[in-house]
């Protein structure tokens, strides 16, 4: 007999009654019925009940086995009595009567308990990581994301692509954040970066002639962290392909994403391949305040600015006379409620940072409240027959400049829909969201800049980009959007050296700018590069929306807290000064005050 194990934890079944079989895992339970003990014993596999009697051969070792500890058990595989039967459990029907066991590892007193899925304080999971992982759902949303990359893997390999490894050590790239910089030893004063993205290669990889290239690829951005993004590191399902169109990019994924959604979600509706909603950017702002919409919500925004030209709402007036925009939020049956649903929206958004939130609210066809009173009857009945509005619903207004007031309709969109209890939870709704503009105005610095992918192909070319307004210019960039959350983004890209220049030289680059950051991508165009594009799949967010999960942390092994602080392992930490010498590095703590 095998000195630890026979069968796992998960396998014991009534076919097994009367063999003798070994098992060991981790003491899960433990219950002490009097004259009986009972062990959950669990390992990886999953869980069987372990019985003594209190006269038996192991009852003194049993009965002093603390939750967690290491143990192998010896013994035969009898039948459950009928009212004793634990339909949940796949091993329900059996235990196995202890008949030696070994204590391979005692456990200490656990500073968190593993069994049971209560509320734990966060820098005592990540700091006791180990264990936190041991507890049902982390360990069995970590297996799932093992399951999901594979599965994402032999899809992509179906598709035609090969999955190519790219540097880790690489030259900066303007990816939108900050780079994890790593100083090189050899050249004193320089340094590597840790890479945002495999950009710059991948593109590298189709001037190569390699077609198809797809990996799970690590990225590093030293960035704030959020809920949906990890400080430090994460993963993304990296493509490129070569002679393509943006349509083939989205023909080509829609199958992959799709059939992966569908594989995990438990049955879950899932918007089939071929039918994502292709949306343009600018639509997307408009009606649903945000270019990550959720389109499982079904209120959608509307643009009611010429109803309120000359009203006699002056607030709104003015700001429509500023040359500022109002937004239309249905609330879907809201007004046969209290008027307190309307009031605590108001609050709500004073808490993020508005001057409020207008509203009518109608009740039995009367429509009610300052807005309504004040901009006229047949005015009001107007705006009400325009927005197709019920007898008993209600409208919230986001008014002022565009941007402002695109975001500040769209997160009440999200709160209307949250509070009415409008958004259908158990499916997933994906689409890709297109036409993205390609420059942006940054306010802070008061200059043009990209607004997305700066390797992006400009919609319309040298021809756009010499005589158009840089603001009105869209670029050939998409993102895949599921549920609210972006989880791909990806572009056709600018693979003409002459075209490449004039777009960065509209934010201010020269031409000797771009050949010395990006000179290998520039050099490459030189001598022949196939029109190509792709996109990066957000491998967490997926997992994290096929897990249930609300927090990435929940689906990752080993995560950083909030502070960006590795608990378990005391990362980051400092550096000897025998290091800093080598990497003649000088250490200057930051002014106080």
């Amino acid at each position: 007999m095998h000195a630890y194990r026979t069968h796992t934890c998960a396998e014991p079944r009534p076919a097994h009654a009367g063999e003798i079989v070994r098992v060991s895992g981790w003491v899960h339970r433990k219950r002490d019925h009097g004259d009986l003990v009972f062990i959950d014993l669990r390992d990886h596999y999953g869980m069987v009940q372990i019985v003594t009697e209190v006269d038996g051969p192991v009852f003194k070792v049993i009965e002093g086995l603390k939750p967690e500890s290491v143990v192998t058990i010896t013994g035969k595989v009898v039948a459950r009595a009928k009212e004793a039967v634990n339909p949940n459990l796949p091993t329900g029907e059996v235990e196995i009567r202890a008949e030696d066991a070994v204590v391979l590892s005692a456990a200490a007193e656990l500073p968190l308990p593993v069994a049971g899925e209560q509320e734990y304080p966060e820098d005592v999971r990540l700091r006791y990581r180990f264990l936190d992982l041991r507890r049902e759902t982390l360990h069995a949303n970590i297996v799932k994301r093992t399951r999901i990359i594979s599965d994402m893997r032999r899809r992509m390999e179906g598709a035609g692509f090969t999955e190519y490894s790219t540097p880790i050590l690489t030259a900066s790239s303007p990816e939108g954040a900050r780079d994890f910089l790593v100083p090189s030893r050899i050249h004193a004063g320089k340094f590597y970066a840790l890479p945002q993205a495999p950009q710059q290669y991948k593109q590298l990889l189709m001037v190569a002639g390699f077609d198809r290239y797809f990996q799970i690829a690590p990225c590093f951005r030293d960035e704030d962290p959020r809920a949906d993004r990890l400080p430090g590191e994460f993963y993304q399902l990296d493509l490129e392909m070569s002679f393509v169109t943006q349509e083939d990019v989205w023909n080509t994924m829609e199958p992959v994403i799709a059939e992966v959604f569908q594989a995990f979600a438990d049955g879950k509706p899932v918007t089939p391949a071929g039918s994502f909603p292709r949306i343009p950017h600018a639509e997307a702002m408009l009606k649903y305040g945000s270019d990550k919409p959720d389109l499982r919500n079904p209120v959608l925004i509307t643009d009611v600015t010429e109803h309120f030209v000359g009203s006699g709402f002056g607030i709104f007036a003015g700001i429509v006379e500023g040359g500022g925009v109002i937004r239309a939020i249905p609330a879907p049956g809201a007004g046969a409620g209290s008027r307190k649903f309307f009031d605590d929206m108001n609050l709500w958004a004073r808490g993020e940072g508005y001057s409020g939130l207008g509203y009518i609210n109608i009740k039995d066809g009367e429509p009610g409240g300052p807005i309504a009173k004040n901009h006229g009857p047949e005015a009001t009945a107007r705006l009400i027959e325009a927005l197709g509005l019920g007898p008993n619903d209600g409208v919230f207004f986001a008014a002022g400049k565009e941007a402002q007031a695109a975001k500040l309709a769209g997160l009440a969109r999200i709160r209307v829909g949250e509070q009415l209890d409008l958004i259908d939870k158990d499916r997933f709704e994906l689409c890709w969201i297109v036409d993205f503009p390609f420059y942006e105005y940054d306010e802070d610095e008061k200059k043009l800049d990209f607004a997305h992918n700066p390797f992006s192909m400009p919609q319309g070319g040298m021809e756009a980009l010499e005589g158009s307004d840089p603001l009105s210019i869209k670029a050939y960039q998409y993102d895949m959007v599921c549920n609210g959350y972006e989880i791909a983004s990806g572009s056709i890209r600018n693979q003409h050296p002459d075209l490449m220049v004039k777009a960065f030289e509209l934010v201010g680059l020269s031409k000797q700018d771009v050949e010395e950051r990006f000179g290998g991508l520039y050099r490459a165009f030189q001598y022949g590069a196939p029109p190509h594009g792709g996109m990066a799949a957000g491998v967490d967010r997926i997992v994290m929306l096929l897990c249930g999960a609300q927090n990435l942390r929940e689906i990752t092994l080993f995560p950083m807290n909030q502070r960006a602080e590795d608990l378990l392992m005391g990362a980051p930490s400092p550096a000897a000064l025998k290091q800093l010498r080598e990497l003649h590095i000088r250490v200057v703590e930051p002014q106080k005050g």
